[in-house]
């Protein structure tokens, strides 16, 4: 019975047929050549290669084209999503802008109803005594006059006509001056309450159409302009600052965390984070030459995003559990819904499966895994795409890695800011189906009235890294020796106001 070859035997024999005596001398120095130094070899000495049928035909014919044509189907399935939310959120809006539209114009009509109201009664008493004084001096008059002194019936019955027609017109222009009038002392009144009313601050947003006109820039100005921005905080007592994208250098980073006093050992104590939201790292943060400051500016920066996309995410569960206790809901409330299913990507209506999915990530573990991917914040995923998770796409934008192997195609997703690094990695551990065991193990201490603490649920991640229990070891490790655990009950400071740096 004839043994079958291998792809590599059979190069072999063929070097051996053609007389190859390069192969020749290797395969008798017993120097095992690779399938791909011998077809190298075969070629060089001009010797046609016959396919293999298995290894490359299968391939080019079969699994390639399916392959592709299954990338596209999810890539048509996503677009088609994409489309289906866009235009249920340009419904949503419609409707709402729609809604908002018919309030304010009954509000208005309402408005104007009342104060025609308010000056029609206005006038009625005055022109009530206008009239009496009016007619009690006219009767008064006649009554003297017919007393004193008869008049010709053509006379009376033209001045009768004419008391009628001045009484008219009187009227007519005593109620239309009014009227006016009034109008003009409600619009004057209204326009000094609203400037004795204190100014309340809100959520300032500069207006992004208006372009201040430039002076031509002297000398000077160009000096100026050429110096590094700089971030000048003067208030203790900060309510939330977004920092913009100006390459922020590490040593401003740490002015502006001692203008505002944001420190760890406070943190730690007094459970509470202020907003204070970077949309990147510092570029020279490496540069440090200690190493626990680095990993202090690091926790800085990343805590206040871990916290907030956490209270976002509670907020929901809370709206979720009231919405699954009522009998009738709104269709607001039911679009609501049907977004947070399509978000956590949860079928057939389950809501108690989404109830499952819509929970917090501790922010241990949070912490820990960003800093295991981003090296701290200096990674050069974290720096050129806000990637603090190390989260792969195939179809996304992304960044190749340098060490690649040649017959993967992944690249590390990059996000605009590094927010949105934090609220893709929180869902990705809250749908995909490889944390399923995290939100299983997650549910039964919410069940049990018992807090979600990361070192409890390190060990239902060992799918997020290849090297598996391994990874889930030193994210105990990073835990444990960073303290992280102090951070698991922070909550943000209670603000929404949010102030302007000068830069």
């Amino acid at each position: 019975m004839k043994k079958k070859l291998s792809y590599r035997d059979k190069l072999v024999e063929l070097a051996y047929i053609y007389d190859v005596k390069e192969i020749k001398d290797y395969e008798k120095s017993r120097k095992n050549l690779t399938s791909g130094q011998l077809e190298l070899i075969l070629k060089k000495n001009k010797i046609t290669i016959p396919k293999d049928f298995k290894a490359n035909f299968l391939r080019d014919n079969f699994v390639k084209p399916i392959g592709k044509i299954k990338s596209n189907f999810l890539d048509f399935k996503e677009n088609k999503i994409k489309d289906k939310n866009k235009a249920l959120r340009k419904l949503e809006n419609f409707k709402l802008d729609t809604n908002r539209k018919i309030s304010r114009a009954f509000k208005d009509l309402w408005t104007q109803l009342g104060k025609i109201g308010l000056n029609f009664l206005n006038i009625i008493p005055k022109l009530g005594k206008v009239i009496y004084e009016f007619f009690g001096k006219l009767f008064t008059d006649l009554f003297h006059g017919i007393y004193e002194q008869q008049f010709d019936p053509q006379i009376s019955k033209r001045v009768i006509v004419v008391i009628t027609s001045v009484v008219v017109t009187t009227t007519i222009i005593f109620s239309s001056v009014n009227y006016f009038s009034d109008g003009e002392l409600v619009k004057k009144s209204e326009i000094k309450k609203e400037l004795k009313k204190p100014e309340i601050k809100k959520e300032l947003k500069k207006p992004e159409t208006k372009k201040e006109v430039k002076k031509p820039e002297t000398k000077k100005d160009l000096k100026k302009s050429k110096e590094k921005p700089k971030l000048e905080v003067k208030r203790k007592n900060v309510d939330e600052v977004i920092l913009p994208n100006l390459n922020l250098k590490t040593e401003t980073v740490l002015n502006l965390f001692k203008d505002v006093e944001y420190d760890l050992g406070k943190v730690r104590s007094q459970k509470l984070v202020k907003p204070i939201y970077f949309t990147q790292f510092p570029r020279d943060l490496n540069d440090l030459q200690s190493t626990k400051l680095k990993k202090e500016t690091f926790i800085k920066i990343v805590l206040p995003l871990i916290v907030a996309e956490n209270e976002r995410i509670l907020a929901d569960r809370e709206k979720l559990i009231v919405l699954s206790d009522k009998k009738f809901t709104t269709d607001l409330e039911k679009q609501w819904i049907r977004q947070k299913l399509l978000e956590y990507k949860v079928k057939k209506g389950n809501l108690k499966e989404l109830l499952t999915r819509m929970d917090i990530i501790p922010t241990s573990i949070a912490l820990a895994q960003a800093a295991k991917e981003s090296g701290w914040g200096t990674s050069r995923f974290a720096l050129e795409g806000n990637a603090i998770f190390g989260q792969w796409t195939w179809s996304g934008q992304g960044i190749a890695p340098l060490d690649r192997e040649s017959n993967k195609n992944h690249k590390i997703l990059k996000f605009p800011i590094l927010r949105a690094s934090v609220k893709a990695y929180q869902n990705n551990l809250n749908t995909h189906k490889s944390y399923a065991k995290f939100r299983q193990k997650r549910l039964a201490l919410r069940s049990k009235n018992k807090k979600i603490k990361g070192l409890e649920l390190t060990e239902t991640l060992n799918n997020y890294a290849q090297t598996g229990t391994e990874y889930t070891k030193i994210l105990n490790q990073i835990i444990k020796q960073n303290r992280l655990t102090d951070f698991e009950p922070v909550r943000l400071v209670n603000s929404v106001k949010k102030i302007e740096l000068s830069s």
